[in-house]
């Protein structure tokens, strides 16, 4: 098979639209016509249905488009590993992370490779779990760590840390002097919340279910800067990991109290393509990865 034509195929079926693949290819769009057309020929087979403007891909055309993405993949995988054997030491790893991971605890993790291999660039960017996945089975970036488990047959998961959730309050809030706070003590509190399919949100709301607890719920706030912010204001109290309240709460501006319920807790998961060539720089930060959430554990962060 013409390799030239089947990536030709390949990206028309992947954007939709031939013009979008002539771009990508830097060829024009004749060209890619006539090559879906010598492909299409050759095999005596319709890979393409055409609805005015719209393409979809025939039976065919969707088997072919699945190995296809398999072969430009390895592609990909076979030209990274070579430019690991010539960089050895250098390059850059892309992660992508979900908001509390990538903001609370990544960063130390980052510094510290940092200093160990100055040599290797790290970047890092933070998005929706839902969007890491994606990206991360596409081979848009080299590691990802989301909020809760997302089956996905292109990708290998594994839980890296688990934290407690905490209640956080202002100093001289009742709560404050409580060594733990069981359901009976939120009932009836002015709770701030996260907003709806984050991970907080999500076990707090079971959390109250389970215990049968009625609050009011004054404020629904997209990230958790704004949550610690309502909560210094007097607004309500937060269920949110001490980590991420950890400068707040030394600096005196919060309090944060344990949860009586051991079920309270979040996971992280760092997830990777299964193909994904694994280089020695990113093994490297693995292992940090690794090593740091052991020292955190120890309570040494």
């Amino acid at each position: 098979m013409n390799l030239n034509q089947l990536r030709v195929f390949y990206l028309t079926a992947k954007f939709g639209s031939l013009s979008a693949a002539a771009e990508s290819l830097c060829i024009t769009q004749p060209a890619v016509t006539k090559g879906i057309q010598r492909l299409q020929e050759h095999y005596e087979i319709k890979l393409f249905n055409r609805f005015g403007k719209k393409m979809a891909l025939t039976d065919a055309g969707e088997v072919l488009y699945g190995i296809a993405e398999s072969i430009f993949e390895m592609e990909d995988q076979a030209e990274e590993s070579l430019r690991d054997f010539q960089q050895r030491k250098q390059g850059l790893i892309r992660i992508i992370s979900s908001e509390s991971f990538g903001a609370y605890y990544l960063p130390f993790i980052i510094d510290r490779f940092s200093r160990e291999n100055p040599k290797v660039r790290v970047q890092m960017e933070i998005l929706p779990t839902e969007m890491i996945v994606e990206k991360t089975a596409t081979l848009a970036n080299d590691i990802g760590f989301i909020s809760y488990p997302v089956p996905h047959k292109k990708l290998v998961a594994r839980e890296v840390l688990e934290d407690c959730f905490q209640i956080i309050v202002p100093p001289g809030h009742p709560l404050a002097e409580k060594s733990f706070v069981g359901p009976e003590d939120l009932a009836g509190q002015s709770l701030i919340v996260h907003e709806k399919g984050s991970e907080p949100r999500r076990s707090t709301e079971e959390y109250l279910r389970r215990h049968n607890i009625s609050v009011y719920m004054p404020l629904e706030l997209s990230n958790n800067e704004a949550v610690k912010t309502a909560v210094e204001e007097g607004l309500g109290i937060a269920v949110i990991t001490r980590r991420v309240a950890s400068k707040e709460i030394g600096m005196g501006k919060l309090k944060a109290i344990p949860l009586s319920d051991p079920a309270m807790t979040r996971k992280f998961y760092l997830i990777h393509h299964k193909d994904k060539y694994i280089s020695r720089s990113l093994l490297s930060l693995i292992d940090m990865v690794d090593q740091w959430v052991e020292e955190y554990r120890l309570g040494l962060h």
